[in-house]
Order: C-alpha cells, then structure tokens, then sequence
C-alpha cells in the first residue's frame, strides 16, 4: 500500500493511499483527520472508494473524494 503524502485542507488532514488487490486492480482509500479549537478531534477512515488500473489513479480518485466530502460536510 502506498500513501500519498499527507496534505492540510480546510482544517482536515488529508491521507488518500492505495490497496494493491489480488486480481491487479488498485483500490482507493482515504484517512482524514480534524483538529483544532473550535471542533472536536475526529476521525474518519474510508475504504475502497473506487477500484483502478493503476496505483496513480486510485491515489486521485482518494483526493479528490477527500476534498468533495470536506466541501460539503464543511
């Protein structure tokens, strides 16, 4: 499994990373974490969003799912 290097996003800690499947494929999954003074710590772990030819796909595909959830949960 390769993890894309955590990035900061609207008060979230953003980790997509990648889960090689036997049968080649590639699936996409995501860790965000929240902190901060005005908001509880939470955690949130999300599993084979998408399943991808290629390791690089699966890692877009956990950002950008990552971001469209953090704009509409704000």
């Amino acid at each position: 499994m390769q993890i894309l290097a955590t990035r900061h996003y609207r008060g979230y800690a953003v980790s997509p990373s990648a889960h090689a499947l036997p049968d080649g494929y590639f699936s996409s999954n995501l860790k965000l974490t929240r902190s901060g003074i005005a908001a509880h710590p939470a955690f949130y772990e999300f599993y084979s969003l998408g399943y991808f030819d290629n390791e690089a796909d699966a890692l877009g595909h956990s950002d950008r799912w990552a971001q469209d959830w953090i704009d509409t949960r704000g």
